[in-house]
């Protein structure tokens, strides 16, 4: 009896049998079958302006997969199967998708979503179904804050993490002032009020005089970017205006305005390749990011690099890493837990600790969120293709001091 399947990702699994099979033989088969597979349903917001994100998600999660069953796509005894759903940005799409995946698909574990709105709303749906839920890449703070349940673990890095390393960036000593530009939603606030509070606790000395809020639709920075000036101009020391933004970057336009006359330094932070190629007319700049493809040494990130230069003409970029990190988390989770059963999943995953590109993170028992080091970046005086960045420093995850916020 032959079993033919589609391959994971490209549409529902079918089997193909010989029409002489008798139905009690099928659903036989069927059940046995369906016992050797290991299903993930992998959702992402593949249509919109983080399209690229989303993207770099699928491709870092299908790597990760395979170089840790070593191009079997089998594990622990079964045949991994990947469903990828495009929930378009969409919060209600996102639960729709992810109910689907959980009560008509029957997956075992779901990986999603890029946008943080998309990702709030599928957090109550892994709990009426009593399903893991791995968050990747999504951000936001209450995704592992006050609307958390013990159902959701995360990958990705929250903003506050973000918001830790980069106050970790920033001079210890000396006289500094900041100023801010986020986007006017959750990704943006998040992470200015996370930055607000990594600086109260570790780098008391930077001071925040202004903060502007743009809509993610903006193309006209000026009126932002005075304010911001007329904020720092007359302060003493150092003066940097931090901007944390997703999709395209208001960096060129900000540093069009000539910020340099008053001595006001910009830090866009870590960003995707091709956003950080408006880094290099900018040499010296610093700041934090979450991953670079060149700073991680060891051998999973050697392989990543290689075989994604290989198949894709570009090393890795920000978010391959974080969904080859997610399919770490699966597999180890499985292997951990020799089972899929929910409560085995979760006893096996609070403090686990896994190997990523980035190296070993490590699920939190409070919050599920994952612990991980950062990277302090530098943009190189000869940028060149995709070598953009030095690495200043690692900035371990004993620096980042995240606090607890759920409800526990």
């Amino acid at each position: 009896m032959k079993l033919q399947f589609r391959r994971a990702g490209r549409g529902p699994l079918r089997a193909v049998f010989s029409a002489a099979v008798a139905a009690g033989v099928f659903a036989f088969a069927a059940g046995s079958a369906a016992a050797q597979e290991l299903k993930i349903a992998l959702i992402a917001g593949k249509t919109g302006p983080l399209e690229a994100y989303a993207k770099q998600t699928e491709a870092g999660f299908m790597l990760g997969l395979e170089y840790l069953t070593k191009g079997t796509m089998m594990w622990e005894g079964r045949k991994v199967v990947v469903i990828v759903k495009d929930d378009q940005l969409k919060p209600d799409l996102a639960r729709s998708l992810l109910e689907q995946a959980y009560a008509d698909e029957k997956v075992d574990i779901a990986v999603g979503t890029t946008s943080s709105a998309a990702a709030l709303a599928m957090l109550q749906i892994a709990q009426d179904y009593k399903k893991v839920l791995i968050v990747e890449p999504a951000v936001a703070d209450a995704i592992t804050g006050d609307r958390w349940n013990r159902f959701v673990f995360r990958t990705g890095r929250n903003s506050t993490q973000d918001a830790y390393a980069a106050a970790a960036a920033f001079p210890k000593d000396g006289e500094v002032y900041i100023a801010t530009l986020a986007q006017d939603y959750a990704f943006g606030k998040d992470g200015i009020a996370a930055l607000k509070a990594a600086l109260a606790a570790i780098r008391p000395n930077v001071k925040i005089v202004s903060e502007e809020y743009a809509p993610q639709n903006t193309t006209d920075f000026t009126a932002y970017a005075q304010r911001l000036f007329d904020a720092l101009k007359d302060k003493p020391g150092r003066k940097i205006i931090p901007i944390i933004w997703a999709g395209p970057h208001p960096l060129p336009k900000i540093a069009a305005l000539n910020p340099g006359r008053y001595k006001i330094e910009i830090a866009p932070g870590g960003n995707i390749l091709p956003v950080m190629q408006l880094y290099k007319d900018y040499p010296g700049m610093e700041g934090a990011i979450y991953y670079y493809w060149g700073f991680p040494k060891n051998a999973m990130n050697q392989w990543l690099v290689a075989e994604h230069q290989k198949r894709f003409n570009s090393p890795p970029d920000f978010f391959t890493a974080g969904g080859f990190a997610a399919a770490a988390a699966v597999l180890a989770a499985v292997k951990t837990a020799k089972s899929t059963d929910t409560e085995a999943l979760i006893s096996a995953m609070e403090g686990l600790s896994f190997e990523t590109p980035k190296g070993v993170m490590t699920f939190r028992k409070e919050d599920h969120q994952a612990v991980q080091e950062m990277y302090q970046f530098k943009v190189r005086a000869d940028a060149k293709g995709n070598e953009l960045l030095d690495l200043v420093r690692v900035i371990p995850a004993s620096e980042l001091p995240i606090p607890v916020r759920n409800k526990r």
